[in-house]
């Protein structure tokens, strides 16, 4: 499912691409049963000072999609980002095992909010759909001594978070409230949604 930008989509059909490398946003768009590639994207992820994390999460995606679709001439690229927050902190990926364990501390025995702005573009038409996912996500309290041993497994890094919900890092969860699969990466919920609102307003155009 992965492929370079020159590959044709299906006669009739728009083709999905995905903008990310993530093998967990891959593997459920895989589980739809759509067929789509693996076009990561290499935008810029910094963002200005002043915007809310949901205001992040939909313009990174936006971004991430545009520098795709920006080299397209048919398809459907979907770019998504994920952010977590914990109180007024933005928390993202750790960048080494010392800050992986300082994330999880952070998050034991609190709760948490996972935000993933989507975007889709339409590389044909460049019509473009964005919104936002939020989960609230409620954590046991962790030992220290768990904390250096999961990290220590490599699952926590690469992760918004520090921590991987489909993997191992679910016993740390008491319960979430909402889309499971915007843990993981992808809101699929959302996801079906705006495909079927693009597919709606192409229809409408008569394509």
């Amino acid at each position: 499912m992965s492929g370079d930008l020159k590959r044709p989509p299906e006669s009739g059909v728009d083709e999905l691409i995905l903008a990310s490398a993530s093998p967990r946003r891959r593997e459920l768009l895989a589980a739809t049963g759509r067929t789509f590639r693996v076009v990561p994207s290499d935008a810029e992820e910094s963002v200005p000072e002043g915007l809310s994390p949901a205001e992040a999460a939909e313009l990174l995606a936006c971004r991430k999609a545009e520098a795709v679709a920006s080299r397209l001439t048919n398809g459907i690229v979907i770019g998504a980002d994920t952010i977590v927050t914990s109180g007024s902190d933005l928390i993202g990926k750790p960048s080494d095992r010392a800050d992986a364990i300082r994330i999880l501390e952070c998050l034991s025995r609190r709760a948490h909010t996972v935000i993933t702005g989507l975007c889709l573009i339409d590389a044909r038409t460049r019509r473009r759909l964005s919104a936002c996912e939020r989960t609230r996500v409620h954590m046991r309290g962790m030992e220290r001594r768990e904390i250096e041993e999961y990290v220590d497994s490599g699952e926590a890094m690469g992760k918004a978070g520090a921590y991987a919900i489909q993997e191992s890092g679910d016993r740390f969860v008491e319960r979430i409230e909402g889309s499971l699969s915007n843990v993981v990466g992808l809101p699929m919920e959302l996801l079906e949604r705006l495909l079927e609102q693009m597919e709606l307003e192409s229809q409408k155009e008569g394509r």
